[in-house]
């Protein structure tokens, strides 16, 4: 394993970590969500997955989230992850272990922006695996809990607890979060989504129904699978080893 930092567009660093081997391959690229990081156990767990099935592995750390690139969570934002991960793969194009086509797969935030890479650079992508995806600006704040929106937006802040991190909290400055989330959407392009996708989330996600949308619009080889009682971040053992299971059956059958 290695850890590393690189400079995104804007001069900030990014904390990467690659798991390479020489006999591999394969590349795949896992992106964390909204104010996550790349060492949540379920970000760990699905890079393991693809490094047993023979894939060198990247994930890295945002800038704007809890990491440890640069930049602050209150900033956070789809524009900002989005070109970060353009930045990571730019990067990684110049590197020894780089190929392509790549396997992507990510989390909320993270699992929109590498479909929205896909969409945009299909002929780069083979397999792709969204989890939780957030769909669409306009989708996501259907299924907010509308006295959460009113708070939010009168305050100017979301203000949640952090389960990964605990005694930290999530605050993101969130009119300027509503107003840039609103700019995107996956739908209009899903028909460049030929590749074999995997959609997984939790029976209790408050995005099921964005997924089960975005699920019925994908054109190509696809599946969707629902983990019983798991919430829109997986921190339950079992429900990570669920995942993991769904996800290692499926590069089986897609390798």
């Amino acid at each position: 394993m290695e850890k590393l930092f690189i400079k995104n567009r804007h001069n900030k660093n990014i904390s990467v970590l690659l798991d390479t081997d020489s006999k591999f391959d394969k590349l795949a690229i896992i992106m964390h969500g909204l104010g996550g990081f790349k060492e949540q156990p379920y970000i760990e767990a699905m890079a393991k997955v693809y490094s047993d099935n023979g894939f060198n592995t990247l994930r890295f750390d945002t800038t704007h989230t809890i990491g440890e690139s640069e930049g602050s969570l209150e900033d956070a934002n789809i524009t900002n992850y989005y070109k970060d991960l353009e930045d990571v793969i730019s990067w990684a194009k110049t590197q020894a272990w780089y190929v392509q086509p790549l396997a992507m797969a990510g989390h909320s935030l993270g699992a929109f922006c590498v479909a929205l890479y896909a969409e945009k650079h299909g002929q780069e992508v083979n397999l792709l695996a969204p989890l939780g995806t957030v769909v669409a600006g306009e989708l996501s704040l259907k299924y907010y809990d509308s006295k959460d929106l009113q708070t939010w937006r009168s305050s100017g802040y979301q203000i949640i607890k952090n389960n990964s991190k605990p005694g930290v909290l999530k605050k993101l400055k969130w009119n300027q979060f509503e107003a840039d989330i609103m700019k995107y959407d996956l739908r209009p392009d899903i028909k460049e989504l030929n590749m074999p996708v995997l959609l997984i989330c939790g029976e209790k996600d408050f995005l099921l129904g964005a997924n089960q949308i975005f699920f019925d619009l994908l054109p190509g080889p696809k599946e969707i699978h629902v983990v019983k009682k798991a919430f829109h971040t997986f921190h339950n053992l079992t429900h990570i080893n669920e995942m993991c299971a769904i996800m290692d059956k499926w590069l089986e059958n897609n390798l």
